[in-house]
């Protein structure tokens, strides 16, 4: 979550918004760090009336680029090791046990054991009462986390998609008031990538059955950002 003297960036997971955070910080005047992938409803008081902004992604391709990064990291993290089955599931068997937490209360409660009880402003720092909601939502995981973050109203939070960050943020913030200086437009046309994976393209890394549930489970996403699996 970043505050600028003129609007919130908000830090949706694995959307991008490392990327964004880091030119706000570098380039925009007075905006600061306080705390990170926090939700809209952890936003200070004193803040509540700034334009809200944020990033979403194709949730198809959030799977892949989640499971990518855990599955590179010496020590993935503690939601990865349970969806995985302690690394032993391949993608599908992970990612379709991500897509079905609402519904399997037996997974849902062993990743609610294994999450942090509190913040812990690192990773995805999601604990494990923030993902107790997921319960019965009927959302994907990715749809519970988006609106978990934005809020339950997501229409007050104007976004960007990540797929076109670099041509999509700049008037996101102009239209926040947010002055877009020589250097943060530079920054957004030429900086590379950040906290990125390696990873095939999404459409090899799916089969039929599972790229149909993840049209399934993240419906609210899907249709309100216009994406399909194409």
């Amino acid at each position: 979550m970043i505050v600028t003297p003129r609007c919130v960036f908000l830090h949706l997971h694995k959307s991008g918004g490392t990327f964004v955070n880091a030119g706000l910080l570098q380039h925009v005047a007075g905006a600061r760090h306080i705390g990170y992938h926090l939700p809209r409803c952890m936003l200070p008081a004193q803040f509540t009336a700034l334009p809200l902004l944020g990033l979403v992604r194709n949730p198809w391709s959030y799977y892949v680029s989640w499971y990518s990064f855990q599955r590179s990291r010496p020590r993935p993290n503690a939601l990865f090791q349970t969806l995985s089955e302690g690394g032993t599931l391949d993608f599908a068997g992970t990612i379709r046990n991500m897509l079905n937490l609402d519904r399997d209360p037996t997974l849902l409660d062993r990743a609610l054991a294994a999450l942090p009880a509190a913040y812990i402003n690192q990773g995805l720092n999601l604990p494990s009462f923030a993902l107790a909601p997921i319960r019965g939502s009927g959302l994907g995981f990715y749809s519970f986390l988006y609106r978990y973050l934005y809020g339950p109203d997501v229409a007050a939070v104007k976004l960007a998609r990540m797929e076109h960050l670099r041509d999509e943020v700049p008037p996101l913030l102009e239209s926040a008031g947010e002055p877009v200086t020589a250097a943060l437009r530079d920054y957004m046309n030429t900086a590379p990538a950040l906290n990125t994976s390696e990873h095939a393209p999404h459409r090899q890394l799916y089969d039929a059955e599972l790229a149909q549930l993840v049209a399934e489970r993240d419906r609210f996403v899907i249709e309100r950002h216009g994406y399909s699996f194409e």
